[in-house]
């Protein structure tokens, strides 16, 4: 039977191994809170190979098997225990903190989604499968962040969809082999960028629409810089640190003249490294103003 530290090991690696901007972020917050934030991403990313990363299994074997998957969650969350390797932990964190069960089925509703629709007409369309795939995420990080005023929530919702949206930009030839496009349609109809999905290839017109999407994304992480002020030093440094981290990848992005197709855009390790360093001295003496 799995241990309560090994599940919660578990969680680190899947962090480590699959979320690295994520994962480096962590080190920011103190010891006693950095593995719940594992738990929660060992929850998200088990989720979403179930619906990604199960090879050529029918759509109604992962839905099935999401189905499952949420359903056990929800019946050892209310046992209060759990004996699944991932699930044992991710408990552990929900019950800690007292987190609203809510979040976790509007997460799984998103990703139920995916087995289904493909692509999204506009940008609020966009905006409510995020509301369980992002936005989300922010609301179940609040109660280990311990935000300073409730006036946090909208900027924490903020960041998850900021940080959502970066992995479509960067993504986006990952997702066309999926047979998924989570540019608005709409969007893409107004710049003329059609042919450019079709091709996968830079044109003037994709270059248009990365930049308008990449303005829309970056005016959600100014939002969510607002609220890392909410929150106490130990908490501040690691949010602004994934902000930051996260928000260089449009910087890449742009530096490899909006090619998506050619290059994966990244952060080196060092500079995340060196991004959390610098994070933990400068929030060590107070929130910012």
């Amino acid at each position: 039977m799995t241990t309560l530290d090994e599940s919660y090991d578990l969680c680190r690696a899947l962090n480590k191994r699959h979320g690295t901007t994520y994962y480096w972020s962590t080190y920011a917050l103190p010891r006693i809170k950095r593995h719940h934030v594992h738990a929660l991403y060992g929850f998200c990313r088990y989720a979403d190979d179930i619906v990604d990363d199960l090879g050529d299994v029918p759509t109604e074997v992962r839905e099935k098997e999401l189905t499952s998957f949420g359903d056990r969650f929800f019946t050892d969350l209310e046992e209060g225990r759990s004996d699944d390797p991932v699930l044992k932990a991710v408990v552990h964190t929900v019950r800690s903190f007292d987190m609203d069960p809510d979040c976790f089925r509007r997460f799984l509703h998103s990703m139920a989604m995916d087995l289904t629709i493909d692509s999204y007409e506009t940008y609020d369309d966009l905006c409510g499968y995020m509301d369980g795939s992002a936005a989300v995420i922010g609301e179940m990080m609040l109660p280990i962040l311990e935000p300073l005023s409730p006036d946090a929530f909208g900027p924490a919702r903020d960041l998850g969809n900021a940080f959502q949206l970066t992995n479509f930009l960067r993504d986006v030839n990952e997702d066309l082999d999926l047979g998924r496009v989570y540019v608005p349609q709409q969007d893409i109809r107004r710049f003329g960028a059609e042919q450019a999905f079709a091709d996968r290839r830079v044109t003037p017109a994709f270059v248009a629409l990365m930049s308008f999407e990449i303005d829309r994304t970056r005016q959600l992480y100014k939002s969510a810089e607002r609220g890392i002020a909410l929150l106490p030093p130990s908490s501040a440094r690691c949010i602004d640190a994934a902000r930051v981290l996260y928000s260089r990848i449009l910087d890449v992005i742009e530096t490899n003249a909006y090619d998506v197709f050619a290059q994966r855009a990244s952060v080196p390790t060092w500079k995340k490294a060196a991004v959390v360093l610098k994070g933990i001295t400068r929030h060590r003496s107070g929130p910012r103003s």
